[in-house]
């Protein structure tokens, strides 16, 4: 990657780091997972050029095969450490989770920005943001709000956290798929309506009973 941008990096790290001395828990806890998520990020990036480097294989099996692969592993250890040594609670695995996500899409669009700075435009960030930046988000919480069910359950979670990064690896594996193909507009819609139903089950969560 380009040195500019670990400086990127840098300038938000830096900020950022220091405000979670004065924020409150909650805010502080989504701070610091999104620059997990974007030091996660970093460090995909590295194995992913190593490994693409050392594949004799084109960007697009590469991209539908293996980064899904790395990404998803390396985006779930820090939730899965969480809910291993510090709590397991639904709503701030889920939350976590969502964070991580967050962050490494963040991280990923400035690392694309930087490489190809002067061939986009608007409309490539509205699908960004819309379409890899969300499905990366998605694909971390469900791997979050699914740990939750299988923690405490000692015979289902070795295979149910597998069966989790499965379901991640393929959903991120399907997006790729789509967004290189002449179909890529259907890869934006997906984590689209992905979103919404997450959205109205969160809401509903927080609506009190009557």
């Amino acid at each position: 990657m380009d040195n500019i941008t670990y400086v990127l990096y840098i300038c938000f790290l830096i900020p950022m780091a220091l405000s979670l001395f004065i924020m409150q828990k909650k805010s502080r806890l989504t701070v610091a997972f999104i620059l997990i998520g974007t030091t996660v990020c970093l460090l995909a990036s590295e194995v992913n050029n190593h490994i693409y480097l050392n594949i004799n294989r084109d960007m697009l099996y590469f991209t539908t095969t293996v980064s899904p692969v790395t990404e998803e592993l390396l985006k779930a250890l820090p939730i899965l450490l969480y809910a291993l040594f510090i709590s397991d609670n639904r709503q701030k695995l889920a939350q976590s989770a969502f964070a991580v996500g967050l962050g490494f899409a963040i991280m990923e669009n400035v690392i694309m920005i930087t490489q190809n700075l002067y061939s986009i435009d608007i409309k490539w960030a509205i699908m960004r943001g819309f379409g890899a930046s969300l499905m990366h988000s998605i694909c971390t919480v469900a791997v979050g709000i699914g740990i939750s069910f299988v923690r405490k359950k000692k015979k289902l979670f070795y295979c149910g956290t597998l069966s989790l990064l499965m379901l991640a690896i393929t959903y991120h594996s399907i997006y790729n798929t789509l967004v290189m193909s002449p179909h890529k507009y259907y890869g934006i819609i997906l984590p689209i309506c992905t979103y919404i139903p997450l959205l109205l089950f969160s809401y509903k969560r927080k609506t009190p009973e009557k």
